[in-house]
């Protein structure tokens, strides 16, 4: 499968190698992102960082079916991804972060422990909550077996989810697996959040080894859907990766 994506290259000298950021969506989202990837990739290109936005398949522009989608996958993809991006010529190969955004943070958290030379972590409403709530077997007050019984698969908001992807998702170890990252990890949580609580965001900072910070933002839902709060996640992504990539 093709999996396509959209570059933002700062204007400098030809040949210049510059530090970059690969974008992870969320859950039936894709490169464009409801908090902006767009408006965040812009920052980073002005302050002289690269940055990478790409479709999972099954999402967006790329390849593939969404009931094909699991988690595993997902990750698999993603570090594939870095592995190409490492290998562009407008790349300096280890200076690279991720920036994930709600299961997008998920996936983009077990990649970077998973995934060699990941310079920098930062999670944007990590929706670490996903294995607890699927493996009480509903999803947003469903029941997931009596659909996909009826269905052969669930209805999520118009997107047929599996049988493997809801079995995937509820057998994930996302804390485990997270951990042993050690770079420097931050991470943004709204206090109003109902998508995905703030407890399971605090909960990360208990398997990381004192690598990881999490920056609480009074008022801010999961969407980050208010200028100041979004204004908020993307100045403090940018000083983020500046202090870690520059």
């Amino acid at each position: 499968m093709t999996l396509r994506s959209t570059v933002h290259v700062p204007e400098g000298p030809p040949g210049t190698r510059w530090p970059t950021a690969v974008f992870v969506h969320g859950f039936t989202s894709n490169r464009l992102e409801l908090p902006s990837f767009v408006g965040m990739s812009r920052l980073l290109e002005a302050a002289g960082i690269a940055s990478v936005r790409f479709d999972l398949s099954g999402h967006g522009e790329s390849d593939g079916d969404f009931f094909d989608v699991t988690i595993t996958g997902e990750i698999a993809e993603t570090r594939a991804v870095l592995r190409a991006v490492r290998n562009l010529d407008f790349v300096a190969p280890d200076r690279l972060a991720l920036v994930g955004m709600s299961m997008g943070s998920v996936v983009a958290g077990i990649a970077a422990a998973e995934e060699p030379r990941i310079s920098a972590l930062c999670l944007w409403s990590p929706a670490a909550v996903a294995p607890f709530e699927i493996g009480s077997g509903y999803l947003k007050g469903r029941s997931l077996a009596a659909q996909i019984e009826q269905k052969g698969y669930f209805d999520a908001d118009g997107y047929r989810m599996s049988p493997a992807l809801v079995a995937d998702i509820a057998g994930l170890d996302v804390y485990g697996r997270s951990g042993p990252y050690t770079g420097p990890v931050h991470i943004l949580h709204g206090d109003k959040d109902e998508i995905a609580p703030l407890e399971y965001a605090r909960r990360y900072l208990n398997h990381y080894d004192g690598n990881a910070e999490l920056e609480v933002v009074e008022g801010a839902d999961h969407a980050w859907g208010s200028v100041p709060h979004r204004t908020r996640l993307h100045q403090s992504t940018l000083r983020f990766l500046r202090t870690h990539l520059q």
